[in-house]
């Protein structure tokens, strides 16, 4: 099945909420998506519930990049934000680092802080960096 890249990004939103719903609520993606009424998009499901299997890999990507920063102190769709992106480059090697990091910064520009969107954008910049050395991007700033 192909998931056009608005039904991607729409997948992208549902799997930020049910990765905020389950750090609100301490349980797991997939006690969340038991409660459900219907199941949402497979790719969000996919998503969330990758976050969810490699999290604790995921957080050690996360701390390594997050200089002067720990991750409890983060707003929490921003950690939602960033594991799903780490996740996506880190595991889902089909979908372009470019893309992976757009959707991520329109994300926090609409749904964290004013200055989420710059902090996401750099962290992910550098965890692409780590995670696909070899992929050549032009709108992903190389660090240092």
């Amino acid at each position: 099945m192909v998931v056009s890249t608005g039904g991607r990004r729409s997948a992208r939103e549902r799997a930020l909420e049910l990765l905020y719903e389950s750090e609100l609520k301490e349980q797991p993606v997939s006690a969340i998506l038991a409660e459900l009424p219907l199941d949402p998009l497979p790719y969000a499901s996919n998503l969330a519930l990758g976050v969810d299997e490699h999290r604790q890999r995921i957080d050690d990507v996360l701390v390594r990049r997050a200089i002067d920063w720990k991750l409890d102190r983060m707003p929490v769709v921003d950690r939602a934000l960033l594991r799903m992106a780490t996740y996506e480059l880190g595991w889902c090697p089909d979908v372009p680092t470019s893309v992976v990091i757009s959707e991520a910064v329109e994300l926090a520009k609409e749904y964290s802080t004013d200055e989420s969107s710059g902090f996401v954008n750099g962290m992910l910049a550098a965890i692409a960096h780590e995670l696909r050395p070899d992929e050549q991007t032009g709108s992903v700033p190389r660090p240092g």
